[in-house]
């Protein structure tokens, strides 16, 4: 990687929405900025989940910015913790896990730091988890 000799602000009308499904991306090369890191916004509608995925070799580190997440892991989803407001998620690399968004009406937005350059999503099949 290269010197970096600038401080680069992303604003969220330069964000690369393209990325996946529920993601602005605002640090990363497709938005000019060159980082050992990837980061940006992740929101989940109402009453919707992810995929059941993992990252990995990434690391994922995100803050609840607005909203709650019910996050489920394990080989067989059977564990789960409820985030909020304000409340810090650390995703170990190559962890299964899902969001889920249980509430009707508000959407769940958190900020997200990626141990990576560029975003690692390995999506399982359904059947995966009981």
């Amino acid at each position: 990687m290269g010197e970096i000799n600038e401080i680069r602000v992303v604003r969220p009308d330069q964000f690369d929405l393209g990325t996946a499904r529920h993601r602005a991306l605002s640090a990363a090369p497709e938005v000019g900025v060159t980082s050992a890191m990837w980061g940006g916004i992740f929101e989940v509608k109402s009453g919707s989940r992810t995929e059941i995925l993992h990252h990995g070799d990434q690391e994922t580190i995100t803050f609840l910015l607005f909203g709650a997440c019910e996050i489920r892991w394990g080989p067989k989803g059977e564990f789960s913790a409820l985030a909020k407001q304000g409340d810090f998620i650390h995703v170990p690399a190559h962890l299964a896990h899902m969001e889920i968004n249980q509430s009707k009406v508000h959407p769940f937005r958190r900020l997200v730091l990626r141990s990576t350059p560029t975003p690692i999503v390995v999506n399982l099949p359904e059947n995966v988890w009981p």
